[in-house]
């Protein structure tokens, strides 16, 4: 029977194009979805049954996650009784229901290699399809970085989250890291010189403030302790976060003295036992990008510097690097094997992908959770070796249902790890 919502639509839908219709039927569909009582399920939209793990500290546990025609979490449910039978079912015992990904370490201006990208654009058109719902650019020149970023706004469709720090800032004469490269770096030689580059950057829409705190293999000049206060006090000013990169002892403590938010790295030179705890006692958050050393040739110490910040408490965040670890931006299994191997376990690895990515500095409008009444940003994958989601690497399309990420994967060389036990997450 056609109910009168849907005759006075119909007559509506002559009047629309064609893609204002179907945006009204989906609007249509989202009302209806939240009129419905426990136990049903929306009149459009999609179930997807395996595997559920909404994140967080949840379990996993089988179920089933049911999204209206709007792409918003109406139903997580243990059951698939109950569902419409005309509802789209996908999925599978086989499959696992998560959170999208969440990059906090990325370099959308270089390609695999560290090659010069054209245009950061060509991958953003299709980042869902990686399983990346979020990434965070850091060291881009400014006006490139801003043509990507979000901010408070929902990103473009198809796009993930993009937050920009916009150049690194680094002492004049200063090393260059090959990712920094074409433009995306800035000099800052005194204080009052940081104090006013770090103005303008949030004056024009930077999410963050990276500090390059790096001497290279020539030993190289680096920002005075003078200078890295400056750029500081003045971000926090400003109400923007603060991201160092400090790979040695030295840096990493120059660093902490100023108050820096997040290292963009795990520290390479090995960490002594007073600086772990100074870093976990200031709630200081350390993106991961462990592969990139690996890949170097340079990541047994950081893997251990790795494993001592897990032990302590330190929270680590999942990032690749991207153009640093020779991949372009998208879910990296090594990565979440190596974050795995520090101590997190698989799980513990997944969560640092997702919730504690989500929370990075600058990003926003995402969560790393799956939430009933949130719209849905996700992935839903089968395992290529094992009956966890981090032992195979995201492969993904999209579906033209509801706009989301449905993911595939491909078999993953990184690191076996141990069973996804209780004890081990």
């Amino acid at each position: 029977m056609v109910s009168a919502e849907d005759q006075q639509l119909s007559r509506r839908s002559r009047r629309l194009p064609a893609a204002l219709a179907e945006r009204a039927r989906n609007g249509l569909g989202l009302i209806r979805s939240r009129r419905l009582k426990t136990g049903a399920g929306p009149s459009r939209g999609v179930a997807f049954v395996g595997t559920v793990w909404a994140g967080g500290a949840t379990e996993p546990r089988s179920g089933v996650v049911v999204v209206d025609g709007a792409g918003r979490i109406v139903d997580i449910r243990a059951e698939r009784s109950g569902l419409p039978s005309e509802l789209l079912v996908l999925g599978g015992v086989n499959h696992w229901v998560v959170p999208g990904i969440v990059d906090a370490h990325v370099h959308l201006s270089r390609l695999a290699g560290n090659q010069p990208a054209a245009d950061g654009n060509t991958f953003l058109a299709t980042g869902l399809e990686t399983g990346l719902v979020g990434i965070r650019d850091l060291s881009a020149p400014l006006d490139q970085a801003l043509r990507w970023r979000t901010g408070h706004q929902p990103p473009p469709s198809r796009w993930p989250v993009v937050a920009v720090s916009g150049p690194a800032l680094i002492s004049p004469q200063g090393y260059q890291a090959d990712c920094w490269s074409g433009g995306g770096t800035e000099l800052v030689g005194t204080p009052a010189q940081a104090r006013w580059v770090v103005q303008r950057l949030a004056a024009d829409g930077a999410d963050l403030i990276k500090l390059g705190l790096d001497p290279g293999p020539g030993a190289g000049p680096v920002p005075s302790p003078a200078v890295v206060q400056a750029v500081v006090t003045a971000a926090h000013d400003t109400g923007l976060p603060v991201l160092a990169h400090a790979l040695t002892v030295e840096l990493v403590g120059r660093a902490l003295d100023a108050g820096v938010d997040e290292l963009a790295h795990v520290p390479t030179g090995r960490l002594d036992r007073v600086l772990v705890e100074r870093l976990a006692a200031g709630g200081v958050k350390v993106t991961s990008t462990l592969q990139s050393f690996f890949s170097q040739g340079s990541g047994r110490d950081a893997a251990a510097n790795a494993a001592d910040l897990v032990a302590a408490g330190v929270p680590l965040l999942y990032g690749t690097g991207s153009a640093r670890s020779a991949t372009a931006p998208a879910v990296d299994p090594r990565e979440l094997d190596r974050l795995a191997a520090a101590g997190l376990g698989r799980l513990g690895a997944l969560r640092a992908a997702t919730e504690a990515s989500a929370g990075a500095a600058g990003v926003r409008r995402r969560t790393g959770r799956l939430v009933v009444g949130e719209p849905a940003h996700w992935c839903c994958c089968r395992p290529a070796r094992s009956s966890n989601p981090a032992s195979g690497a995201l492969r993904v399309r999209c579906s033209p249902t509801v706009g989301l990420p449905l993911a595939r994967t491909r078999p993953t060389t990184g690191l076996p790890g141990p069973p996804p036990t209780r004890g081990n997450r």
